[in-house]
């Protein structure tokens, strides 16, 4: 700033100077002249050669420094004056600097512009606070979040909420704050200041619903992580020191043994099902693509389940159209075990579960469907979250994890599928893996 500002000076120092220099070569031009006509005539001829010339030069000065005041009170308005001699020189110069002092200030604005349209476009919203907290200047997302309009307004005129009002004053701010805001219910922002210098501050709206829900999901997540693994935790340490207390005979110690076995067999599962759904997160999609026929997939599949239900149900299988999927098969496969497994452990004994593959104009469909006790509308869209349980007591008694779910989600996006779920409750359910067309090819 400091050389922008000294520009005009030099270039106001080199005007006088030119003024000058050429004023004071007329004054000696003059003087000599009025020597050579008072020896040649008389002094008062010499005197009146020096008056006249002296009165000539304060005319033609003071008719342009008339020029260049009147030029000078609007300058962006009027012409730049035109003159002749040491003035022509200056006004000559004074108009160059002029002109590309305009296309400076020109390219300036256009960069300005393009800056000020770049920050409109982006999602977080700014605002620049002057030293009493005015708001000097704020981008489109500011003014839609908080309702900005003009300038040097105090920000707690727009945003009143009392935890910002308190959090603004207090002095500390270099922690976020986390705020609701009216002009978009449902979500949470995170609201930060930064020191932009000494007489002003630039506040930052971000919008933090997504990681906010993260956090949850994060602090959800370990917490049910303990929760599942304490439950048999506990159970497998109050027998084992049951073990180690009494004398048993041996059919009670066979007993607690098999409870020990059956709440071991439990962690192991929740331990695999873990590292299973965190392989398919970080993943960045299947690399051991295959096709996999569905038919055959599913026979093997539900042959594994009529060992699991013992006879407890009926497993059957209805294949109307016979095609293979590309996919990578222990994926696939993960998948469609979880929907069996989901549909045995809910179906009362007696019930049916049924495993089918169906072609339709845009689909290819890997289906699993019970008789089970089905589940209720608003319990749907959160089936799949992590440990999310319609009935926990229900699903400790069968063995279930509440991942199996989370993985089958994961598994169809992963290969560009979705899962659909259909349900009544007391009538059963339908688990659908729905795939496009071009990822399957037809069987004879």
């Amino acid at each position: 700033m400091s050389s922008i500002g000294a520009q005009p000076q030099r270039l106001f120092s080199g005007l006088l100077n030119v003024v000058y220099l050429r004023t004071l070569a007329y004054l000696a031009g003059l003087l000599v002249f009025a020597l050579i006509m008072g020896r040649l005539r008389s002094s008062e001829t010499a005197a009146w050669v020096m008056v006249v010339g002296l009165l000539l030069m304060v005319a033609y000065h003071a008719a342009f420094l008339f020029r260049l005041n009147d030029w000078a009170v609007l300058p962006r308005q009027r012409e730049m004056p035109i003159g002749f001699g040491s003035w022509g020189v200056a006004f000559d110069r004074l108009g160059r600097f002029m002109r590309q002092d305009a296309i400076e200030r020109n390219d300036m604005s256009a960069e300005l512009e393009r800056m000020h349209a770049a920050v409109d476009t982006l999602p977080d919203g700014l605002v620049v606070l002057d030293r009493f907290d005015h708001v000097q200047w704020s981008n489109r997302s500011a003014q839609a979040l908080h309702g900005i309009f003009g300038r040097r307004r105090p920000i707690d005129h727009f945003i009143r909420q009392p935890e910002f009002l308190a959090w603004l004053h207090s002095g500390q701010t270099d922690e976020p704050l986390l705020l609701a805001l009216p002009s978009a219910p449902g979500r949470s922002f995170q609201l930060k200041i930064e020191q932009t210098d000494e007489s002003s501050r630039l506040l930052v709206t971000r919008d933090a619903t997504e990681q906010h829900r993260l956090d949850q999901m994060r602090r959800d997540f370990v917490a049910n992580v303990s929760h599942e693994i304490r439950t048999p935790l506990t159970v497998v340490s109050g027998f084992v020191e049951t073990l180690i207390d009494l004398d048993l005979d041996a059919e009670e110690r066979r007993n607690i043994l098999e409870t020990v076995r059956r709440q071991t067999s439990t962690m192991e599962q929740l331990v695999e099902d873990l590292l299973t759904l965190a392989s398919l997160e970080h993943g960045a999609g299947p690399a051991d693509e295959q096709s996999i026929a569905v038919p055959a997939l599913l026979e093997r599949l539900c042959a594994d389940m009529r060992v699991i239900s013992a006879g407890r149900h009926k497993i059957q299988i209805e294949v109307k159209d016979a095609f293979a999927v590309q996919g990578a098969l222990s994926e696939i496969e993960s998948g469609v075990r979880n929907l069996l497994s989901n549909a045995v452990r809910y179906t009362p004994e007696g019930g049916t579960v049924t495993a089918g593959a169906t072609l339709t104009g845009t689909d290819a469909v890997i289906w699993v469907r019970d008789t089970g006790i089905g589940i209720s509308a608003e319990h749907l869209p959160r089936l799949t979250e992590r440990f999310y349980r319609v009935d926990r007591g229900r699903s400790r008694e069968t063995g279930g994890t509440g991942l199996g779910l989370a993985i089958v989600k994961h598994v169809a996006q992963r290969h560009r599928a979705r899962l659909d779920i259909q349900s009544t409750p007391g009538v059963g359910s339908t688990f659908s893996l729905v795939f496009a067309r071009n990822k399957v090819s037809v069987q004879g």
